[in-house]
């Protein structure tokens, strides 16, 4: 798109109106020195010189449109629509003009807007090419397939030899099922630009799906023949040699692609599997400890090293490897299975029966208590893993769940600032910069003070208390618990389970919230956590089950989209707790606020705004609710709305939101 706006530079010249004799030469004379230099890719200098130009002449449409232009190629999106708009205000038949907003706001994310601006800009001039494409790639982004085949269609009328559009035009017959239709586009694609490496990796990748393994080898082999600097290319043909049985290839194509990029963990893990599946342990071992150095929080990488060490005799090692997956997951039965096998090798009889006790009484509560498939890679205890992973998927931390654009873009960076709960902190710099800003409810102020626990508070932040004083405090509940009269019952069990949900022991926490619900069901903050903590075990299951899916492979960020369907995870039975403690204390803005959270990973985006519109008109002060409802407004496309949140939401305290605002802008 950049492309086409500084082509647009090279004819400028005959849109340039006329004006009095008395000053036409000065205002051609702007012209060409902003044109000059912004075709000299002094965009700064150019903005410069047209605002001189502006300042004596307030009606020349085409200096707003030429600073629109320069302020697009300085990542100025918001600055740049803003002059096209000036520039069609003041010539409302300024196609061209339509035309450049159009992208513009595509690249905002703005979608409904742009193509608003595209059909303007055709009935204007349905005679003209480009604004089809433009048009096309925006319906892509916004998954409107068939309406985007009909626009490179009306472009191929006119322009049979731009590879791009029957690429674009093919990968809206893939997501249409058309597997037909879409080999043929790439096939054409192909023979109008034989030298284009993507058209190679889209018809292999293709292939490669459909398990045409040579036909996808050969693509790829094309790809690198047309750009050796390409790492997709390599990394697409090393996932043909794995699946054709020839490991060594593969590793030497891997090896290529982290010549290229020498931080990709998703190939060092990829390498260490197939390492370890040819007998190579020691190698596969240092590519296991570069992605536990990229990714210190992955459970899998501690999981498949421990396999690993066990292998090569390692045994004590693999013992810590496998505590520390269980450190990282507490209810991982596979990882409790495996140490149990390693304890009884090292006579350690006691500490085996343990965790295989463990392991099995895990199993039984998952098949118990959640029976449906999004636990279950977890009740299996024969599941591997040991698939390869495609190029774009991401070896998964424990971050809480992100915020994806339809587009693929940068707002892939944007995490929903996480669940506030009652949970045990010391109190530190932090907590006494955040009272500021905190939502005060007296009833919750009195619930603490009966709870009568100096580290308890409402906080989103991680614990700063040591896991060795957790494990401590922990200790100290479940003997408090034996010895608890049935009045203070449901408090002890309280202060259990959120020592619990601490050390990661999900299940625990939930029964125990469970039972102190049966014991005071009028309490909605009992609700409140028990909603938390449901939350966060399936956050972290998902941070772990999505590592394993196979995404599409694209290069082009501007035609990236999620090939593969996202697995779904419930949030229903959290739901309901938040809805219960709402009923409960309709007042408390936390509530909405959890709920929102909840709504927008469960895809009930509507539903996610008004909530958080709800905690906001509770608290004007609550900067985690105006970032989430910004993040939640981008991805819906309501790209200034949401600007503007994130903007309050840094006014007020939260730091992230200028990193995001400042990724936005360099899109």
């Amino acid at each position: 798109m950049r492309k086409g706006l500084l082509i647009l530079l090279t004819v400028i010249a005959t849109i340039v109106g006329t004006s009095r004799v008395s000053a036409q030469y000065n205002r051609e004379y702007f012209f060409w020195v902003g044109r000059q230099q912004m075709m000299g890719n002094e965009f700064t200098e150019a903005i410069r010189t047209l605002n001189v130009l502006l300042r004596f002449d307030k009606d020349a449409y085409e200096g707003y449109f030429l600073r629109g232009i320069a302020k697009y190629n300085l990542d100025d999106l918001i600055g740049a629509e803003a002059d096209f708009t000036i520039a069609i205000h003041k010539n409302p038949v300024f196609t061209t003009a339509y035309t450049y907003r159009a992208i513009t706001r595509s690249r905002l994310g703005n979608y409904d807007d742009a193509l608003k601006d595209f059909r303007e800009a055709i009935d204007l001039r349905p005679d003209l090419p480009n604004p089809y494409f433009s048009r096309g790639v925006t319906r892509l982004l916004n998954q409107q397939f068939k309406e985007a085949i009909e626009d490179f269609d009306n472009y191929i009328r006119y322009e049979k030899k731009v590879a791009d559009a029957y690429i674009n035009r093919g990968v809206c017959y893939l997501y249409l099922k058309d597997t037909v239709r879409a080999y043929e586009n790439f096939d054409t694609a192909i023979r109008t630009n034989r030298e284009n490496p993507i058209s190679y990796n889209r018809r292999g990748a293709l292939y490669l799906e459909q398990k045409q393994f040579e036909a996808a080898e050969a693509d790829f082999n094309k790809a690198i023949e047309c750009d050796s600097t390409m790492a997709l290319s390599y990394f697409n043909r090393a996932l043909v040699y794995n699946e054709t049985n020839r490991p060594m290839l593969s590793l030497s194509d891997l090896d290529r692609v982290i010549e290229i990029d020498s931080t990709s963990s998703i190939t060092y893990f990829n390498r260490a599997i197939i390492r370890s599946n040819i007998g190579d342990y020691n190698r596969a071992l240092d590519d296991y400890n570069k992605v536990a150095e990229y990714s210190p929080n992955n459970v899998l990488v501690y999981y498949n090293r421990a396999i690993l060490r066990t292998q090569l005799g390692e045994i004590k090692q693999a013992v810590e490897d496998y505590t520390r997956a269980i450190e990282l997951y507490p209810d991982f039965a596979n990882a409790y299975l495996g140490r149990s096998h390693l304890r009884q090798l090292l006579k350690d009889n006691a500490g085996a029966r343990k965790d295989r006790q463990t392991a099995e009484r895990k199993i039984a509560e998952y098949r118990s208590r959640l029976s449906d498939s999004t636990y279950s890679i977890y009740a299996d205890t024969t599941q591997k893993f040991d698939r390869l992973l495609a190029f774009e998927s991401k070896i998964a931390g424990s971050s809480f769940e992100r915020i994806k654009s339809r587009s693929g873009d940068k707002s892939d960076n944007m995490t929903l600032l996480p669940l506030f709960r009652f949970t045990m902190r010391n109190r530190d710099s932090i907590d006494i910069e955040q009272s500021t800003r905190r939502f005060h409810s007296q009833r919750a102020e009195d619930f603490i003070a009966s709870i009568d626990n100096p580290l308890l508070q409402i906080s989103r932040l991680e614990t700063n208390i040591s896991p060795d004083s957790l494990v401590t405090i922990n200790h100290s509940y479940r003997e408090a618990i034996k010895s608890t009269d049935n009045d203070n019952a449901w408090r002890t069990l309280f202060e259990l389970a959120i020592s619990e949900s601490l050390i990661k022991q999900y299940t625990n926490a939930v029964n125990n919230y469970t039972q102190a619900i049966a014991l005071n069901p009028s309490n909605p903050f009992l609700y409140l956590n028990r909603a938390a903590t449901q939350a966060e075990m399936i956050d972290f299951i998902s941070s772990i089950d999505n590592g394993y899916q196979r995404l599409s492979i694209e290069s082009d960020p501007a035609r990236r989209l999620q090939n593969a369907g996202t697995r779904t995870y419930d949030y229903s039975e959290a739901i309901s707790d938040l809805n219960k403690a709402i009923k409960l204390h309709s007042g408390f803005a936390y509530a909405y606020y959890n709920r929102a959270n909840l709504y927008a990973l469960s895809g009930m985006l509507p539903e996610a705004a008004d909530d958080y519109t709800k905690a906001i008109e509770l608290n004007p002060f609550f900067a985690e609710a105006y970032y989430n409802r910004g993040l939640l407004q981008i991805y819906m496309k309501d790209t200034r709305k949401g600007c503007l949140d994130i903007s309050k939401a840094g006014e007020l305290g939260i730091a992230e939101a200028y990193d995001v605002l400042k990724s936005y802008s360099d899109r």
